[in-house]
């Protein structure tokens, strides 16, 4: 399946300087939405109760909550429509009632009289397991994104390797903004979405930078821009099918997945389109921008080439005794 011809060399650049605006406008509008609305967190990271409560008709939202307030354990409790009208979850932040009390049995207690209705599920985490699980998610993040770092400036010149960091921390940082605005919870899933967005939009990236590599190494033409709409042009195919294939599978997820894979599948979905979208616009935009120089790039090669003949020579001429 071909989306895009090969053999026509498409002009992604031609209009990079208005997307690479639209980009820079989105990301400092997702850090001003994060910084003025934060984040949802989910009880993994601020510790507390969740209770999944099914009615066989709908749920009474207003007496559960008027019910719920006669009780110190749900004090502060937030209760939300759950997928459909029947079903609710209710938050607190209280994380116990004794050791010798079910807090499923004592919910059942506190909503009698609200109609028919099943606990479905009761999660629990202490404070302490929340804070420490919001610092192995902090730290599992950042060492990602250094181990990225890393591998991405020993592979490529330090120019391409820049862009690629800058193109995903728009990427992180967008997501951010959106799962801020939608208030969708931030859990231990949604950790998991963002170090799976790093890896997908580094590897997007990468496949462009190795057509690049590769196109300045064998061809002889000068211009750089041309170099990287060549190198986008070879690649786009491959590049929209995969993104194409990941989107419409965390899509599956997000529409059936219902709200208890929100946390991961929203996150995910705006990751992929938003890193696709980077790899094109902003990381080979930004390189074109750190003033890369395709003679430079090709005396330092061949200079390289030069050196490791010389030094094949002499090792030839020491087996041979000849020094």
């Amino acid at each position: 399946m071909e989306l895009f011809k090969e053999d026509k060399v498409y002009n992604f650049l031609g209009k990079g300087k208005i997307f690479f605006f639209a980009s820079f406008v989105l990301f400092f509008l997702a850090i001003t939405i994060v910084a003025t609305k934060g984040f949802s967190f989910g009880i993994d990271f601020t510790g507390g109760t969740v209770v999944q409560v099914k009615y066989t008709q709908t749920a009474p939202i207003d007496k559960i909550r008027e019910s719920l307030q006669k009780s110190k354990l749900f004090e502060h409790a937030t209760v939300t429509e759950f997928g459909s009208p029947q079903e609710v979850v209710i938050k607190t932040p209280s994380s116990t009632v004794g050791l010798n009390n079910d807090i499923g049995d004592t919910t059942k207690e506190i909503l009698k009289g609200t109609g028919d209705f099943e606990i479905r599920r009761v999660d629990m985490v202490g404070p302490k397991v929340g804070d420490e699980l919001r610092v192995k998610g902090l730290t599992a993040f950042l060492l990602t994104l250094m181990a990225i770092m890393a591998t991405v400036t020993f592979r490529y010149e330090w120019r391409f390797a820049l862009a690629a960091i800058i193109a995903i921390v728009h990427d992180i940082v967008i997501t951010f903004g959106f799962v801020s605005y939608f208030e969708v919870d931030f859990n231990i899933e949604s950790v998991a979405a963002l170090l799976m967005i790093l890896g997908y939009s580094i590897h997007d990236t990468i496949i462009v930078y190795d057509r690049v590599r590769e196109h300045i190494e064998e061809s002889k033409e000068t211009n750089f821009v041309q170099i990287i709409n060549e190198a986008v042009s070879r690649t786009q195919s491959r590049t929209t099918l995969t993104s194409l294939t990941v989107f419409f599978v965390v899509l599956t997820l997000f529409i059936f997945g219902g709200d208890i894979m929100m946390g991961f599948s929203f996150p995910m979905l705006i990751g992929v389109i938003v890193g696709t979208y980077s790899s094109i616009f902003v990381a080979a935009q930004l390189v074109v921008w750190t003033g890369f120089s395709v003679a430079d790039y090709r005396q330092k090669m061949a200079e390289k080439v030069k050196m490791r003949a010389e030094k094949e020579k002499m090792r030839a001429q020491f087996e041979q005794g000849i020094v």
